[in-house]
């Protein structure tokens, strides 16, 4: 958890930093396991769409992104 709360906080700080890898979304690789946060940015805000497990149901998160609600 500490992991995961240190990445996001990586994340808030300074968002552009991490790649794109499917249209606005970003994604932020875990060091200590194997997760990875998927975020994009907004106006406003980063909007976090997933902490998830790097080998489990990848994919699942594609209809989580702001453009697609």
């Amino acid at each position: 958890m500490a992991a995961v709360e240190h990445v996001i906080q990586q994340i808030v700080e300074a968002p552009e930093r991490w790649p794109i890898i499917e249209d606005d979304i970003h994604r932020c690789l875990t060091r200590v396991f194997p997760y990875v946060v998927l975020y994009s940015i907004e106006k406003d805000y980063v909007l976090i769409l997933s902490v998830m497990h790097c080998h489990r149901k990848p994919g699942y998160w594609r209809n989580r992104s702001a453009n697609n609600q």
